[in-house]
């Protein structure tokens, strides 16, 4: 058996997830308090360890559902972070993956059997090791595929007005948008399909409810907003 392996220190992978929300015209990250050593009581992403039986993809699946209960969510890789001490407990390589979901379909008690909360993006409290680096990369990563892909509907619930559209887009970007010239660019769009509910709950008059098409957009990939 050859000794090129044992011959080489071994280090914990581990996984960490910034998952996104979005939720009156903000978005916003779930964080929860840390109740274990090092850091007991700072806030922290959801994290784990890579097990020997799943791949890294796998493990960041497991590890969104163990906190949220969640399936079938968005997720993309956002980098790998392996500074020396960026762990003061153990050596830690940990590959960060960022998450959409819709902010009212999680478990609820789940998260909050994790002591997690929803935090506004522009408010975040200090966070424990480098996650604000994490957080960082993954918003500007975000922001990037938001504008070739229609990721952002993934924050969305299933019907929603063209105003919460604009203003997740607008969250995404961190800049307003001019209202005239978002709806233009939206009406030639075949996969933002206007439906013949009707959201009241602004108004007495309400406001149209739309929903995405996911096969007219595989059909006519064209996305900039």
């Amino acid at each position: 058996m050859t000794t090129y392996y044992s011959s080489n220190p071994t280090f914990y992978v581990g996984i960490d997830c910034i998952i996104f929300g979005f939720s009156e015209g903000e978005l916003n990250l779930l964080l929860l308090k840390r109740n274990f050593e090092p850091a007991m009581g700072e806030w922290s992403l959801m994290g784990g360890f890579v097990q020997k039986n799943e791949s890294v993809d796998d493990a960041a699946k497991r590890v969104l559902n163990e906190l949220t209960g969640l399936e079938d969510v968005y997720m993309e890789q956002v980098g790998t972070f392996g500074e020396i001490d960026r762990d003061p407990g153990e050596r830690v390589i940990s590959i960060a993956y960022y998450a959409l979901i819709n902010i009212n379909e999680y478990d609820r008690k789940l998260v909050q059997h994790h002591n997690a909360y929803w935090v506004n993006i522009n408010e975040l409290p200090p966070l424990i090791f480098d996650h604000p680096q994490m957080v960082e990369m993954a918003r500007r990563i975000m922001k990037q595929k938001a504008s070739m892909e229609p990721i952002g509907f993934n924050l969305l619930p299933k019907l929603f007005t063209l105003s919460q559209l604009q203003s997740l887009y607008e969250a995404i970007y961190g800049e307003a948008m001019d209202k005239r010239n978002f709806r233009k660019r939206v009406a030639e769009m075949d996969y933002i399909e206007k439906t013949d509910k009707i959201d009241k709950t602004g108004s007495k008059r309400g406001a149209a409810l739309y929903k995405f098409n996911d096969k007219a957009y595989r059909k006519d990939p064209r996305f900039k907003l």
